[in-house]
């Protein structure tokens, strides 16, 4: 599959491996927050063209802040954490009480101040659904390669808290393919 990669979709991939290894990530996979990041990175693709175009270059680091936010929830979704709460479950209190005894971050799976793991860094079942989901939508829209536009409407079509950050931006499936496809369905340029 990654022979049909075009060369900005590989850069994204590579960035996510980047957030993994380097201290911006922490864990041992790519998971799909890694693929957001490393696409708001990025500049000059057809999906940091459809970002700037639906306003999020300016409120990048809201969504990055928002995607911190998630991790410290364990990467539970605002939807995870209201059903919860309708549990009588609150998910802040327990964050709280955790990071009290362990440290700020401790339910976000960082490993700083520990030994480094020294295994190869793999994709997450995350990250492989929203690759898998990038083909399905090149496919469907008639494409030859897999771009980083692809990489960003999978993420907004596989159910996670990348997903509900974007649409918490206002970038969704919809407004993606309005901005990428038009309404004719023809590429625009970007």
């Amino acid at each position: 599959m990654f022979e049909r990669f075009t060369q900005d979709a590989r850069d994204a991939v590579k960035g996510a491996y980047a957030y993994v290894e380097g201290s911006g990530g922490g864990g041992q996979c790519v998971e799909p927050e890694h693929l957001l990041l490393a696409l708001l990175d990025r500049e000059g693709g057809r999906g940091s063209f459809a970002l700037v175009a639906l306003g999020l270059d300016e409120r990048r680091e809201s969504v990055r802040e928002a995607l911190r936010e998630a991790r410290r929830r364990a990467g539970l979704t605002q939807a995870d954490t209201a059903a919860l709460a309708g549990l009588g479950i609150d998910v802040g209190e327990i964050v709280a009480r955790v990071e009290e005894a362990h440290g700020v971050g401790a339910l976000a799976g960082d490993r700083k101040g520990k030994a480094r793991w020294s295994g190869r860094v793999s994709f997450g079942g995350g990250a492989k659904e929203v690759l898998e989901r990038s083909l399905r939508v090149a496919l469907a829209q008639r494409d030859r390669h897999i771009g980083d536009e692809h990489l960003l409407l999978a993420l907004t079509l596989c159910p996670g808290v990348p997903a509900e950050v974007l649409a918490d931006h206002g970038v969704t499936y919809e407004s993606l393919v309005r901005v990428l496809y038009g309404s004719d369905g023809e590429a625009k340029a970007g």
